[in-house]
């Protein structure tokens, strides 16, 4: 079923298509038509070459798309940690988890605790 296009002066992006649109709404022109379906079944046509459509096109897709490399096949490996009981061991990883000096403050003392408590008491 064909659809009419209805162009919009107001929304012509181009000085040509404005006054082609000025064309169409003053009846000079015809509004020029739209059959979707007919075009999507024309382009389905398109989308497959003739090749493709038989047994000597799936061979060659099957070659061209063929990998050129053999790959190996992964092995599943287990790594468990054995703990050692030595705090030595550890002694890297919270140096790391600490937290650097440009960082915000992270020590919080009763003091602070206490000031935050006032002030929050304050606006109340």
């Amino acid at each position: 079923m064909p659809d009419e296009v209805k162009p919009n002066v107001n929304e012509a992006p181009t000085h040509d298509a404005q006054l082609a649109a000025d064309s169409i709404a003053s009846g000079e022109e015809k509004a020029p038509t739209v059959d979707f379906d007919a075009d999507y079944a024309a382009a389905q046509q398109f989308s497959v070459s003739e090749i493709d459509r038989t047994s000597e096109g799936s061979a060659a897709a099957e070659v061209a798309t063929a990998p050129k490399q053999t790959i190996s096949k992964t092995q599943e490996v287990k790594t468990q940690a054995q703990p050692t009981g030595k705090p030595e061991d550890y002694a890297d990883l919270a140096k790391e988890v600490r937290g650097s000096q440009t960082e915000g403050v992270t020590n919080v003392s009763d003091d602070l605790v206490k000031k935050a408590l006032e002030k929050g008491e304050r606006k109340n």
